[in-house]
């Protein structure tokens, strides 16, 4: 059992009614999992307020509920904790609950528009490269050193990220990488926890029908870093022009990577191609099996990371060296008969860019780059035009079709992204509703030599329809439709 009130410190508190000594046996933020003793947090969320719940909680067993407004009537007995936040306040309170086990553990958090799962992953795969016992928590999965658990967003709520952070110093892991979205970060996810470090990445227009502006997107962002302790470091891309408003209000020690300007890690593009990326990083050559630019700012973030918490030179451009690709970040295979097959994550117009702009500057010219893609329902709609505009302007064809629908009309999120295509590109798109049959066109336009890119769901092996999620991997779907054809 804890006590209310060591689960309590450090929390921004405005009133309290009742005995704050009781004991407490778990923490909710929702009505129908609240057990006997437990407490109770009233969070007010997108689509239901946790206020509207708490008589709910009380009747399960709630000691304790803990809330912005009192409510008019209180049960005898029962301890009510009015908070000024109570987003903060459940990130706090969890942490206290794990006994504040990222103060054991060196955490860097990685936060931007693209890269993080990728500059995640491959720090977490590097550090088990070098010998130590590490932690991941990031949007394709959870790992606690070798045991993966499966991941549902980007940041977790805070009971689920301190009870991963308990079981990983209970392992004895030393280093931990966490994904940071801009969500985590705004519901107050990953307050009360202790970052050794912060990476950024960089920032476009993402999330829009989340934050409603870019500023406060950016804003949002920088809120990682105005957190950080002094003792810990702030690692910023010096090319990205927000790099420098998003570490100007940090206590953390400041450095900046980048491949164009001045910065404390610089690196050079010296080959690109499909085999993977020669580059000049400081005074020393590596060659990775990563592709494109994005992918050298990722690796130079991830070496300059692996630098400030201390290891070799030599050892991070060996470990460097051997890093795989994340799933469903650029991953490829090329078929029998000559066709390459791209499956990315890029759901944002700069991804989808990156991508194109990648696939383009390696290739011949002589075949053909057909691109697959489409975007998820129930999100941002102002990048839909926008990236029907880049898909046609960086193919040779395009097929527009589904992504994840959720529960809107997937034929009116297709004809939002067609009305970005410039009129001299109209010969070059197609619409297909049903992704598989979209998949599959894909693959009987190719011929010999051409690149498919399949775009937008990456390492999701799921589509999400009407609320139902029902099975779908891109990536072994274009195995199984193009391995046919090759017969």
């Amino acid at each position: 059992m804890n006590i209310l009130k060591d689960i309590l410190y450090k929390v921004q508190i405005a009133a309290v009614a009742g005995d704050t000594s009781v004991a407490v046996n778990a923490l909710c933020f929702d009505s129908r999992k609240v057990s006997l003793n437990d407490v109770f947090i009233a969070i007010r969320g997108a689509e239901a307020d946790g206020h509207a719940f708490i008589d709910a909680a009380l009747r399960q067993g709630a000691v304790a509920v803990v809330c912005e407004e009192m409510p008019g009537s209180m049960v005898n007995g029962v301890t009510y904790v009015q908070a000024e936040d109570t987003h903060a306040a459940l990130a706090v309170m969890a942490s206290n609950y794990y006994g504040n086990p990222s103060g054991n553990i060196k955490m860097v958090g990685v936060t931007g528009t693209n890269g993080k799962t990728t500059i995640a992953t491959l720090l977490y795969q590097l550090f088990r490269k070098a010998g130590y016992k590490t932690g991941l928590l990031s949007t394709v999965r959870i790992m606690v050193d070798n045991k993966e658990y499966a991941a549902t967003h980007t940041t977790p709520d805070p009971l689920t990220i301190n009870r991963y952070l308990d079981l990983m110093t209970q392992e004895g892991v030393e280093f931990c990488f966490m994904e940071v979205s801009s969500h985590g970060i705004a519901q107050k996810r990953t307050e009360g926890l202790r970052f050794a470090g912060g990476i950024f990445t960089n920032l476009t227009h993402d999330h829009l029908d989340y934050h409603h502006t870019f500023a406060e997107y950016r804003d949002v962002k920088k809120r990682f870093f105005d957190l950080l302790p002094k003792e810990a470091f702030a690692l910023t891309n010096a090319d990205d022009r927000n790099g420098a408003v998003m570490v100007q209000n940090t206590a953390a020690r400041k450095y900046t990577y980048a491949l164009k300007s001045y910065a404390d890690f610089r690196a050079r593009i010296l080959e690109n191609q499909f085999g993977g990326l020669l580059l000049k990083i400081g005074e020393n050559e590596v060659w990775v099996k990563l592709i494109g630019q994005f992918n050298a700012y990722n690796i130079l973030a991830i070496y300059a990371t692996a630098e400030l918490l201390g290891l070799e030179t030599m050892e991070i451009l060996r470990l460097v060296s051997e890093l795989e690709s994340v799933q469903g970040r650029f991953q490829y295979f090329v078929s029998e008969g000559g066709v390459t097959a791209i499956v990315d994550y890029s759901h944002t117009p700069d991804s989808l860019k990156n991508v194109l702009q990648t696939i383009n500057s390696i290739r011949t010219g002589n075949e053909q780059l057909i691109t697959v893609v489409g975007c998820g329902g129930d999100r941002d709609k102002a990048k839909r035009p926008v990236m029907g505009e880049i898909a046609a302007e960086l193919s040779n064809k395009v097929i527009f079709t589904s992504d994840n629908p959720r529960t809107e009309d997937p034929e009116e999120i297709i004809r939002e992204m067609e009305q970005g295509v410039a009129p001299q590109y109209y010969n070059k798109t197609l619409s297909v509703t049903d992704r598989k049959q979209a998949i599959k066109a894909a693959c009987q336009m190719a011929g010999q030599n051409d690149i498919i890119l399949i775009a937008g769901k990456g390492h999701e092996t799921y589509q999400e329809i009407n609320g139902e999620r029902k099975d779908f991997d891109d990536f072994k779907i274009a195995g199984e439709l193009i391995k046919a054809l090759d017969k």
